[in-house]
């Protein structure tokens, strides 16, 4: 799933074609699951003709500021994207995933919603497995779903005393914490699995249980790593070699970390995780 630097990349890609443009056309697919309590018609009919004067971002939700409410406000669920035409303009692909090189039929397969503007620009929203929304609200940041979500790591992290202060008064343990998307909007399994790896700290362990001096180690991990992932537009090959990212995936049993350490799989927080017990205490 799109994690907050996969996701900041798209809303840049959008920003670049979108911001300060008119919204000509509109077409939408007929999918009852994606346009989630808002018909295809009605979106259409409210979004043309609108200008759009910002892309913003909250955690993993997207939506165009528009000249006047209702706002167009996405999320891409599992395998969301957006897409505009021609070379050099490449969507936003999973930091987990191989960036598709080739050139697409425009426009692609499984494209739910597809935007002209009135300087001739494209864009589209991709959802091959259907676990993305595309919603209406009047005012996106005080509704749901982004009204319910926790600080943005990227946006308003908080200050180390105010992010100790929350975390050590939740009882549960610190990588469900870290997926908790009321408690770090935009955090998912890889960004938590690669945080507590640098932070040294192993992922059953109870939040309430950390010293203050962990938690401020966590909040320093969460703040380089998404920073890092957003500056390289969360292109996986520009990671640090160092980072667990590159060596967490598949359940290898023959897992190790760029240094050697063996990394093991276990369910932690509902989700796969992994993490090394050499380090991680």
């Amino acid at each position: 799933m799109p994690e907050l630097p996969e996701v900041e990349y798209g809303r840049k890609l959008a920003a670049r074609i979108a911001r300060g443009r008119r919204i000509e056309n509109v077409w939408c697919d007929k999918d009852d699951l994606v346009f989630n309590g808002v018909s295809p018609r009605k979106m259409k009919g409210v979004l043309r003709g609108r200008k759009v004067i910002e892309v913003k971002r909250w955690g993993k939700q997207l939506w165009f500021e528009l000249d006047k409410p209702p706002h167009p406000l996405f999320h891409f669920g599992m395998t969301g994207a957006f897409l505009v035409p021609g070379p050099g303009s490449k969507a936003l692909k999973l930091a987990s995933s191989p960036r598709d090189t080739k050139d697409e039929d425009w426009p692609p397969r499984f494209t739910k919603i597809h935007f002209t503007f009135d300087d001739g620009g494209e864009l589209v929203m991709t959802n091959k497995r259907r676990l993305g929304r595309i919603v209406l609200r009047d005012e996106p940041e005080n509704e749901k779903p982004i009204s319910k979500l926790g600080f943005d790591p990227l946006l308003n992290l908080p200050t180390p005393k105010v992010f100790v202060e929350k975390m050590l008064r939740r009882t549960i343990p610190i990588k469900a914490l870290l997926l908790d998307q009321s408690f770090s909007a935009g955090v998912g399994n890889w960004i938590a699995d690669e945080i507590l790896y640098q932070a040294r700290i192993a992922p059953g362990r109870k939040a309430c249980e950390l010293t203050e001096a962990e938690a401020k180690r966590i909040r320093a991990k969460m703040k380089s790593i998404i920073e890092k992932a957003v500056s390289v537009d969360a292109d996986k090959s520009k990671f640090p070699k160092s980072w667990l990212f590159h060596s967490r995936w598949g359940k290898k049993s023959e897992a190790k970390t760029a240094k050697g350490e063996k990394i093991i799989h276990e369910q932690h927080g509902g989700r796969t995780t992994a993490w090394v017990p050499e380090v991680q205490k």
